[in-house]
């Protein structure tokens, strides 16, 4: 078969199966319209939608690792077998904002019920994240460029043998709290290091805060108060990057902090096959249906007939596939 034979016959494949995958993503938007969820309402959160659900919502809305229960109008989150009271869902940053139950207004007496820090969480220690949610947040400033975002601080309860009075970060709790615990009670806000550890002193109690306001050198058990009153952040970016980047696991997506945008980095080594495809997939069926159709172009182009001049019309017909899936994947991101 002669060289431009072998091109038209692939000309005539990759056509197909563009017009394929166009009636497939036709027939996909059709489907994601006729099965489209209404958001859920519990309490004070009223606009409960993707990834999120109430227990006992349609089971094709929302993402069960992200399933909140409604008790007494309120809106619960079970997280490591724990129930938090949900304070709010950022759509705009992927946080979502909880407070532990233990906590109650307007008095400083009541204490935190769960022992909760950043150490719970396996995105402290692992590269790939297995939780639903992250306590650290991939973000692009155009000031310092990309940086993890660090997203709560910790108010440390501490049982000392004897008083502390040169640290003044310690904060003497007793007028506030009444302990079971023999010794003397403190209070410190941020991250206790070994510097900072006085002798004589154990951990307690450890809980996050993401109020903005807590301010480290302000010894107030009043500020701590508060700051645990508004409770902590969560991220689920991760899983937002899973349906807007399809190779998120590799770090190519990201907050655009000066924005509010989830942004994904296109990568292209023809070194690499695979990296041909696009990762900017809206769904994972299109990812596959990449992944599968880049294979079937390369085994049909080369095949028999596998030589350096069909090598490179099927590279280039490769690159044009490719352009073609950008363009899908930047139409369905703007539906």
């Amino acid at each position: 078969m002669s060289p431009t034979m072998v091109i038209w016959r692939e000309m005539v494949l990759l056509v197909m199966f563009l017009l394929f995958l166009v009636q497939q993503v036709c027939a996909t938007k059709e489907q994601e319209h006729a099965t489209e969820c209404l958001p859920s309402f519990c309490g004070k959160i009223a606009n409960i939608s993707r990834p999120f659900r109430l227990k006992g919502d349609p089971i094709h809305c929302g993402d069960r690792r992200y399933e909140l229960n409604c008790e007494n109008n309120v809106t619960v989150l079970n997280l490591y077998g724990k129930k938090y009271h949900v304070q709010a869902i950022n759509y705009d940053n992927f946080t979502i904002r909880v407070v532990d139950p233990g906590v109650e207004e307007p008095s400083c007496s009541s204490l935190p019920r769960y022992f909760l820090s950043q150490s719970n969480f396996s995105d402290t220690y692992l590269a790939h994240n297995v939780d639903p949610y992250r306590v650290t947040q991939s973000q692009f400033s155009e000031v310092i460029g990309f940086y993890e975002k660090s997203l709560f601080k910790h108010i440390i309860y501490l049982n000392c043998s004897h008083p502390v009075s040169e640290n003044h970060r310690y904060v003497n709790t007793t007028p506030f709290v009444k302990w079971e615990s023999k010794g003397y009670m403190y209070a410190f806000a941020g991250n206790l290091t070994a510097a900072s550890f006085e002798v004589g002193c154990r951990i307690k109690l450890v809980s996050p805060t993401s109020w903005w306001g807590l301010d480290e050198n302000e010894y107030s058990y009043t500020v701590m108060n508060t700051a645990l009153l508004y409770g902590f952040e969560m991220s689920w970016l991760h899983s937002a990057c899973d349906d807007h980047c399809a190779n998120s696991s590799y770090g190519e997506c990201y907050m655009d902090s000066s924005i509010l945008k989830l942004q994904c980095s296109l990568s292209c080594n023809i070194l690499y096959m695979s990296s041909l495809l696009t990762d900017c997939g809206k769904a994972t069926w299109l990812q596959r249906i990449a992944n599968g159709a880049y294979y079937f172009v390369i085994y049909v182009g080369a095949g028999e007939f596998f030589n350096f001049f069909t090598l490179k019309i099927t590279l280039v017909m490769c690159w044009f596939y490719r352009t073609f899936i950008i363009i899908v994947c930047i139409h369905l991101n703007k539906l």
